[in-house]
């Protein structure tokens, strides 16, 4: 996609985004952080009466610990996904509102994820402090991607982290923790919402492109905390407790998408629209197999310990 054709699509695009963001403004409810913490649970961590952190003071399970501690982490690379989102879509008229608007929802993310796990105790503050400083560091780069596949990403990564956060406050069996990822949830609903609405927009002014670019975030998904120091081994962690695993990232994150869109659906693709199709086809056809292998392998590897404790 070249220069001129991404001011085009801006400029084309303009118009809906100001209209998602009317109804963004209209929609979203104002919610306060602080609310949603359990100060009366704090104590110091040093001094006279400090008490340094050990892991028996949390009451989350490692699994639990490992999924907040991922998600914050996640959270905390927010200037660098904000310069991302910046560079796609620029800070004029509409777009820029947006971007502001969506990095200032976004922030409180991460200040009420990190005071929870403080006030809590749910995990060493000196260890996790090291990670955000590591994660920020290292930063996020998307790979100078175009226009419509930032718009794609955004939509998959959006949803992905909605089910993300929602189940790991299921998990973490504290009312407390469970309500605050639902809010959060909430958020990251509406700014689904709002780019879902930019590829629906996409996909009457440049099909093509836009298919092909769905094809390809699908094809090359990450998410975002993917650069995390061990982020593998901890996302095999959440995937093996059902938190996030790829039976999920298929049924609840790229099917709903595709459907919502009519993807399979469209007519009048050309021949590159009409192979990125084809493709986007087989590749979904290949992950439904290696999900359903994934979900009998740890149902298997389940019973099995449940036979050796009984």
């Amino acid at each position: 996609m070249t220069l001129s054709d991404t001011t085009r699509l801006l400029h084309e695009l303009e118009p809906v985004v100001a209209e998602n963001l009317d109804r963004h403004l209209a929609t979203s409810k104002e919610w306060m952080p602080h609310e949603y913490i359990p100060w009366s649970q704090g104590r110091d961590y040093v001094g006279p009466d400090g008490e340094p952190w050990s892991v028996e003071q949390s009451q989350l399970s490692p699994i639990a610990r490992t999924a907040l501690e991922l998600n914050l982490l996640t959270e905390d690379n927010l200037p660098s996904y904000h310069r991302e989102i910046e560079r796609a879509f620029g800070n004029d008229g509409p777009w820029g509102t947006w971007v502001g608007r969506w990095t200032a929802e976004e922030g409180r993310h991460g200040y009420a994820l990190r005071d929870y796990l403080l006030v809590t105790r749910g995990v060493d503050p000196v260890e996790l402090e090291r990670a955000r400083m590591a994660t920020m560091t290292e930063g996020f780069d998307s790979g100078d991607k175009p226009l419509l596949r930032v718009c794609a990403y955004v939509s998959f990564q959006e949803l992905a982290t909605r089910v993300s956060h929602r189940n790991t406050g299921r998990y973490t069996d504290d009312p407390i923790a469970n309500k605050l990822m639902a809010r959060i949830s909430m958020d990251e609903n509406l700014h689904m919402i709002f780019y879902r609405n930019l590829v629906t927009a996409s996909l009457e002014i440049s099909p093509d492109e836009m298919v092909k670019a769905i094809r390809d975030e699908i094809v090359d998904f990450q998410m975002p905390g993917a650069g995390i120091e061990g982020f593998q081994r901890k996302a095999f962690q959440m995937a093996q407790a059902g938190i996030y695993d790829p039976r999920n990232h298929l049924d609840d994150v790229v099917m709903p998408l595709l459907r919502h869109w009519g993807v399979m659906e469209l007519t009048g693709l050309g021949p590159e629209g009409e192979q990125a199709r084809a493709e986007l086809a087989a590749f979904l056809a290949t992950a439904d197999s290696q999900a359903a292998t994934f979900v009998e392998k740890r149902e298997a590897a389940a019973a099995r310990r449940a036979a050796r404790a009984g």
